[in-house]
């Protein structure tokens, strides 16, 4: 079994999972923060959506320069555009996975500038910054959810919401 192969099931479990707790986003609350130096949960679903980008940046490209990097994203207006966007980086990201184990396995680069912050294999670096990332700040978005009385859908089995 090639990499990808086993890239993508994992990805597409978890691309499923995140776009069900997305899905419970409640509008009317999109400004509410747990605490002042939180993020909003709208913001904290926005970067959950857009999380996805960071796919199609690691397989597409031998380095990320963070020097280089765009200006945070915009608080979103509705659940509808935290949707778009997950549903456009998440497409994309799994376009890019059409990849060969070589690939996979280049190395990647983080770099600040001319500074090279670690080198790693693409397969690493798509685990841990869209993967595990995504996982972290699912996590996150799902306190947020139960805070505001939010029901949460099963994701890894049962919620005290959903058997």
């Amino acid at each position: 079994m090639a990499l990808k192969d086993g890239l993508l099931a994992e990805f597409d479990h978890e691309m499923g999972t995140t776009h069900k707790l997305l899905m419970r986003v409640p509008e009317d609350k999109l400004a509410w923060k747990p605490h002042a130096k939180s993020m909003s949960l709208g913001g904290l679903a926005t970067h959950v959506a857009n999380i996805p980008m960071w796919g199609a940046r690691i397989l597409n490209a031998t380095f990320y320069d963070l020097a280089a990097a765009p200006a945070p994203l915009s608080e979103p207006t509705s659940r509808a555009a935290v949707l778009e966007r997950f549903e456009e980086s998440t497409k994309q990201a799994r376009a890019a996975l059409a990849k060969t184990d070589a690939e996979l396995t280049a190395q990647w680069s983080l770099k600040r500038g001319d500074q090279e912050v670690y080198s790693i294999p693409r397969v690493a670096a798509f685990r841990s910054f869209v993967l595990s990332h995504m996982i972290h700040h699912r996590g996150q978005l799902s306190v947020y959810l139960r805070l505001n009385d939010v029901p949460l859908p099963a994701m890894y089995g049962p919620t005290a919401d959903e058997g």
